[in-house]
């Protein structure tokens, strides 16, 4: 049914037949046309789950407390609810349609719910690691547009693991950023860190979102990997990780996160290297090129893949906003 603004709509006929579209009327009378269309198809899809499983109150009782259970895990440091979305491979789904990218450019993938905000900035070439965090592994970088144009002075923000599969988050005594560090990309579009062997860890499974695990027969590992955000005006945003091949999770991540164009290998980083890193020629080295595109070719692709998309659907009463999300039509 079409969205309306009119404030002098009444619920009427109220029955389990008329209750969908009672719901979607009352809930139309305001003019964000974007909060129009996705409360709309919200309550559809709500209800439509609800009569296709036949959901019982027992089993409404149970989702209630379970989410209000995820709520109260969370705290400034853990994102219970983020966990959740990742488990359900929400948070990839997401990602992907918010962030399309051509053939040409590095794919993203899951934020996860161990970034922070409190990384420092490093000069090339330095460690985010402190003592005793791993084995040692350098990661030479270079960021380049889709046609092999180098970027300069965009922000690469990354963060992984230490050797016990901990994020520094996850320690109590936590008084500092570790394990995680800010580079700038160079004139030529390349970067350095110097970090450590990622090793496949368990997202956090002592909460609501753990028992789910279980209680599916999930278990909740990931296989080794390195987030990425890479960040420069003008261009759009990119989320991804990259991921170690031949991991014994990597056909079973518990977030759905991993992609086949983002898997790595691992060489022996050689004399030469280590002589110029001051490291040692056994330490592990990764090289990897990330391709981003531009504003606006996200923006074009999102359009196109909108507009294909819900013209499947076969949704004739929307139009796309000036940001190419689907917004309701508006009224004649």
């Amino acid at each position: 049914m079409p969205a309306s603004t009119k404030s002098s709509l009444k619920i009427v006929d109220m029955s389990d037949e008329t209750i969908t579209q009672n719901t979607i009327a009352i809930n139309s009378q305001h003019d964000d046309r974007r909060l129009l269309f996705v409360l709309e198809r919200l309550v559809q899809h709500l209800h439509d789950f609800a009569r296709e499983t036949r959901l019982t109150t027992e089993e409404w009782e149970a989702g209630i407390q379970f989410l209000t259970q995820v709520g109260q895990k969370c705290t400034d440091l853990r994102q219970e609810f983020v966990l959740l979305s990742d488990i359900l491979g929400f948070s990839v789904l997401v990602d992907s349609i918010s962030h399309p990218k051509p053939k040409t450019a590095t794919i993203g993938t899951l934020l996860g719910p161990f970034h922070t905000h409190d990384a420092q900035d490093h000069e090339n070439g330095t460690s985010i690691c402190s003592e005793d965090k791993g084995e040692p592994l350098l990661i030479e970088g270079r960021l380049t547009d889709t046609q092999g144009n180098p970027i300069e002075g965009a922000t690469i923000d990354l963060w992984h693991c230490d050797k016990d599969g901990l994020y520094d988050t996850q320690y109590a005594d936590r008084e500092e950023a570790d394990m995680r560090g800010i580079y700038h990309t160079k004139a030529d579009g390349t970067f350095v860190v110097k970090a450590t062997k990622p090793v496949p860890y368990p997202i956090p499974h002592d909460g609501p979102v753990g028992a789910l695990l279980k209680r599916l027969n999930r278990h909740p590992y990931r296989p080794a990997h390195i987030h990425f955000i890479i960040e420069k005006e003008g261009y759009d945003r990119l989320i991804t990780a990259l991921y170690h091949k031949g991991d014994p999770y990597e056909t079973s991540d518990a977030v759905f996160g991993v992609k086949s164009p983002l898997l790595f290998s691992l060489d022996k980083l050689g004399k030469k290297k280590a002589q110029k890193y001051n490291m040692n020629e056994d330490d592990w080295y990764l090289p990897w090129d990330f391709k981003i595109i531009t504003d606006a070719e996200s923006r074009e692709l999102i359009v196109a893949k909108n507009t294909e998309a819900l013209q499947k659907l076969g949704r004739d009463n929307f139009v796309l906003s000036e940001a190419g999300l689907p917004i309701a039509a508006p009224l004649d």
